[in-house]
């Protein structure tokens, strides 16, 4: 699974019971439209860091980093202590 579908998969499950891959559009704004709130948020910056081994205490947070998955999928991609080569392998155990 690559890594936008990983995260695709994540919001999916934990923020949309019930809405089908398909009905979730890569730039739908996660944030405008309160699918992910601040709390939300912090769920989403902890699951990244365990699943992506990102190290968030050296990391900037900024919210529009995380509005749609797209902009997820890049946070990942710049961050991933792997590297951007290597994202697509992490977190497939988990």
């Amino acid at each position: 699974m690559s890594c936008s579908e990983r995260i695709k998969q994540y919001v999916l499950d934990e923020f949309l019971p019930g809405v089908g891959p398909e009905e979730l559009e890569a730039d739908y704004d996660l944030r405008a439209n309160g699918v992910i709130d601040s709390l939300g948020l912090l769920r989403v910056v902890t699951w990244l860091e365990a699943t992506f081994e990102i190290p968030m205490e050296e990391v900037e947070i900024v919210e529009q980093d995380f509005t749609s998955l797209t902009s997820i999928t890049r946070f990942v991609e710049r961050h991933s202590a792997a590297g951007q080569s290597d994202v697509d392998s992490l977190g497939k155990a988990a």
